[in-house]
């Protein structure tokens, strides 16, 4: 019997580095759940993961709509997954 696990809880981010570091962390998570999203809905190569597409799944998700360099590295991920 499988049963689900409880989400982790999540830990503060560490204090005092610089913006940037916040902002790439931040925009890392985004392409990760926008990829996993991607693929659970059968997207499995990044041609057909156009622009469009991913702030589709992001509105489809709750997420606000990506950027263009948000939207490179959800391709990115969903190439080197493969």
């Amino acid at each position: 019997m499988v049963t689900a696990c409880a989400p982790l809880r999540k830990a503060p981010l560490p204090a005092g580095l610089p913006r940037e570091w916040y902002i790439s962390h931040n925009r890392r998570l985004k392409a990760m759940r926008l990829a996993i999203a991607l693929l659970d809905t059968g997207v499995h190569h990044p041609a057909t993961a156009d622009n469009g597409r991913i702030r589709e799944t992001a509105e489809r998700i709750g997420l606000h709509p990506p950027s263009d360099t948000t939207c490179r590295m959800v391709r990115a991920l969903i190439r080197y997954g493969r």
